[in-house]
């Protein structure tokens, strides 16, 4: 140390960085006031707290008395740009202007508080940084349709650099709710239904964002959400009440989080559901019990916005504000996202002695923890022209780009009508979502520059030319004007093939206008015109098409007979039209796949990419079928009156321009029986399978492992997911797949609820999908 270093740690020990970051974060708890400790927990909007004058920023009166009073240790969404905040493209900051921000802001709270603590920057980070200029990466649901752990791993390593180089350290990601039931809007938020895939990309998260260590330059708090089953309410609908038995959640939902935690994850976000009749923000059994004790986390656990509140008015479990603030305090959360319940009512209970010193204390040390975990007394600053360099670059536009093609999902290709010959005469590209950049990207997503995302038809007509497309908008997603529909006729039946790019939007009014329908202009207007029927908030009752998007494809398909027609459904949830899965010839689910979505539909339709997707969320035949996850009972029944009770499109399906032929799977060795006593001490057995690419393309196959306990104390799912590989074949090219099976894989939570293997028969299936897999048998002895 330094002369200067080392009078500054005589001064304030807590500076000295060789001790570990509890022992400083004790030091620092014991010089503070209870005002300096509540403060810690408090989270204003940071958006708030300054404004763009003439160039620089110039931080608040308000915000800046704030700070020097000791009474916020958080900002939530410094950086965030979206129609919520107001910051648009015209008020936002760009890249280096936004690491320049924060940096003033930090340097305010170090030089003027007394303590000069610096502040917590939390950012909204699902897929990509929710600020201007960032990557915006396919959404979660997307991510799970790739089936790429290594490829999702790279892209948090990307979101983590962008966002740490404008001086955000926290992020309010991943989501690892279980979807039950699409009909939610925050659907695309997520990665799918199954616990396991979940948890794999789950662990995938928190290595990528949290890196090697905290406090790299590169590296981020990952902020586990929302804990948990906030995907299984009641209706779809968002937030509501979860009916679910403590055996499911515990193998079912609790699952991905325990992976993560177990995986180090600095943060966790309590749900805004209740389970049970006890709201998830003052659930102790979860936030003290299940997470710190068994599970060892010893991160924080900071609420969601406005959650508390909720308890007051929503759940009604509190009689008051103040009532609902002790509530969440003494049930082990540590900060509050943006609310006001602690701001107001936390001081003036703790000075009265109602709120006891030792939960205060607790939380707040949690605070300081985990900003010397993130380096930031030692670097608080960011480096504004590493800033301009990183976000936004060619290689995550490049892994954007990937990661969009890896997630489409070829529902069906009657024909082999894909890929379109290059050499085709024109095409029509019809639709709401074919031109429209903000459809595409989903919730939670910044203001885009001008030409920053690649619609289809762009992607098309970069690689046909401008005079081998015809474009036609022929309707809105919602909204019933039919007045698009004669042009859209029109360019059908004059190309010699329609792609038609219908779906949904998750888009708020980004102030863009609208289209006119007959010339596909757009258009600026005073009135405010929202195509969104997704995102959060945003529950449906049905998985149709909204508006008259389904006429508008009848009518175009009518106008084109003999021609290859094609849909592409962009959209964040599934979409349930039986006309077109029985008569379109060519089916594309592309989800919310990002600013270079465009590039990447247009590769798959022209073959430059082999799809490789494969669904997450099973697709119903009707929304009656709901729920029709893939992990219900054996009891659940066969049928219904109208029909069975199997989805469209089941879990783990997509169809590849290429074929591949699956060995029968066998146990190595011939090892077809195991002790218990074996299993329970370590061991496992190899199950193998050959796959072999007999088409004439290269492709992507994800060859999925799943497991049946064909006979059990405590019913059980038909199959559930165990493993899965994604491996590129060439022609002609056959590989070898093996997967190990232990306890892991084999046990199941049991009477008492703790895991267990039982003795007995297991079925092991290996396949294409749930629903396309050969299987080995394999008994666990006594």
């Amino acid at each position: 140390m330094t002369d200067s270093t080392l009078e500054k740690v005589a001064e304030k020990p807590w500076l000295d960085a060789s001790l570990p970051a509890k022992q400083r974060a004790e030091l620092l708890l014991a010089v503070m006031n209870d005002r300096e400790k509540v403060g810690q927990l408090i989270q204003p909007f940071g958006w708030m707290g300054y404004s763009r004058q003439h160039g620089h920023t110039e931080l608040t009166e308000a915000f800046k008395e704030r700070v020097r009073q000791g009474d916020v240790g958080s900002l939530y969404g410094t950086l965030r740009a979206d129609p919520w905040t107001g910051v648009t493209l015209a008020t936002g900051l760009s890249p280096e202007e936004g690491a320049e921000a924060v940096n003033d802001i930090q340097r305010y709270a170090i030089e003027y508080s007394r303590l000069g603590i610096p502040l917590l920057i939390g950012e909204e980070c699902s897929h990509g940084h929710m600020a201007i200029g960032a990557t915006v990466f396919p959404v979660p649901l997307n991510i799970g349709s790739a089936w790429n752990v290594e490829l999702y791993r790279e892209m948090c390593r990307a979101v983590a650099a962008e966002t740490r180089a404008q001086g955000g350290a926290v992020t309010y990601s991943p989501v690892l709710d279980v979807v039950r039931d699409p009909r939610w809007g925050r659907t695309e938020e997520c990665f799918g239904e199954d616990p396991f895939l979940i948890g794999e990309l789950a662990v995938a998260a928190v290595e990528g964002l949290q890196g090697d260590s905290l406090d790299a330059e590169n590296s981020v708090a990952a902020t586990l959400k929302h804990f948990v089953g906030y995907g299984a309410s009641e209706g779809g609908r968002n937030a509501g009440p979860v009916h679910m038995g403590r055996r499911e959640l515990l193998e079912t939902d609790l699952y991905p989080f325990e992976r993560a935690v177990r995986a180090g994850a600095a943060s966790i976000m309590p749900a805004y559901n209740e389970i049970d009749g006890v709201p998830c923000t003052t659930n102790r059994e979860l936030l003290e019990h299940t997470l710190r004790v068994e599970w060892g986390f010893d991160g924080l656990v900071i609420t969601d916005c406005g959650a508390i509140d909720m308890l007051a008015g929503g759940h009604d479990t509190a009689d008051s504000g103040r009532d609902a603030a002790l509530q969440a305090l003494r049930s082990g959360i540590d900060m509050e996202m943006s609310g006001e319940m602690f701001s107001r009512h936390l001081l003036a209970a703790a000075e009265s002695g109602e709120l006891e010193p030792e939960v205060l204390n607790q939380a707040a040390l949690r605070v300081l923890k985990l900003k010397f975990e993130l380096g930031l007394f030692e670097r608080p600053y960011a480096d504004s022209r590493r800033a301009a360099e990183v976000i936004g670059c060619p290689e995550h536009r490049k892994l954007a780009r990937q990661l969009a093609a890896e997630s489409v999902v070829l529902l069906k290709n009657d024909g082999n009508l894909l890929p379109l010959p290059k050499q085709i005469g024109s095409v029509a590209v019809i639709g709401p979502n074919a031109d429209r950049g903000y459809n595409q990207l989903g919730d939670y997503t910044s203001p885009q520059p001008e030409g920053h995302v690649v619609t289809v038809l762009r992607g098309l007509t970069e690689r046909l030319g401008q005079e081998r497309v015809l474009y036609a908008p022929g309707c809105r997603v919602r909204g019933e004007s039919r007045e698009g529909f004669k042009r859209a006729v029109e360019a059908a039946s004059q190309a010699d093939a329609v792609v038609l790019v219908m779906g949904g939007s998750s888009a708020r009014d980004f102030g863009e206008g609208t289209i006119d329908l007959r010339t596909g202009a757009s258009l600026v207007t005073g009135e405010a015109i929202s195509d969104m029927d997704c995102g959060e908030g945003i529950d449906r009752m049905t998985l149709g098409l909204s508006g008259v998007q389904l006429e508008l494809i009848r009518e175009v398909y009518q106008a084109a007979p003999d021609k290859p027609v094609i849909v592409v459904y962009i959209g964040g949830r599934p979409v349930v039209e039986p006309w077109v899965d029985e008569e379109i010839g060519a089916i594309l689910q592309a989800g919310y796949p990002g600013q270079e979505g465009g590039h990447a539909i247009a590769d798959i339709l022209l073959g430059d990419v082999n799809p490789s997707g494969r669904l997450t969320v099973s697709v119903p035949k009707a929304v009656g079928q709901l729920p029709i996850h893939y992990r219900g009972k054996r009891s659940r029944g066969k049928r219904y009156l109208e029909d069975d009770s199997k989805p469209r499109y089941g879990f783990g399906y997509g169809l590849s321009y290429t074929t591949f032929d699956y060995s029968e799977p066998t146990l190595l060795g011939g090892q077809n029986r195991i002790s218990l006593e074996d299993i329970t001490a370590g061991e496992t057995v190899t199950v193998s399978v050959k796959v072999t690419n007999t088409g004439d393309r290269a492709g992507a196959e994800v060859i999925q492992l799943y497991v049946s306990d064909v006979v059990s104390a405590v019913t059980r799912p038909a199959s559930e997911l165990k493993g899965f590989r994604k491996i590129m074949l060439e022609p002609g090219e056959s590989r070898e797949i093996q997967f190990s099976v232990g306890a892991e894989q084999l046990r199941y939570i049991g009477m008492d609820y703790v895991p267990v293997v039982e003795p007995g028969l297991f079925r092991l299936k290996i396949g294409r999908s749930v629903e396309d897999t050969q299987s080995v048998d394999l008994t666990v002895g006594e």
